[in-house]
């Protein structure tokens, strides 16, 4: 397992697995509602000119999350690909 870091940490085309979601209370709930939930694969597709938001494509659908809403939430970076075949 790689190191585990804030969601707000992945750079762009990065991908992770969500491991924890810290938010408490409507926050919390509002984060889960919307699919971002510990398990569940992210990528990171692009951020605006001033890094917030981010926007992240999970389980077949694109959505943006604030800087302090992706705060609450930990993730593990997932390995790059290879283009190498064995």
């Amino acid at each position: 397992m790689a190191e585990l870091i804030g969601l707000r940490q992945m750079k762009i085309n990065q991908q992770a697995r969500i491991v924890a979601v810290q938010a408490q209370g409507d926050l919390g709930r509002r984060i889960r509602e919307m699919g971002l939930i510990p398990g569940t694969v992210i990528t990171v597709i692009g951020r605006a000119p001033l890094r917030d938001p981010v926007a992240l494509r999970l389980l077949d659908f694109t959505l943006t999350l604030r800087n302090n809403e992706a705060d609450h939430i930990i993730v593990d970076p997932l390995a790059a690909a290879s283009g190498a075949l064995s």
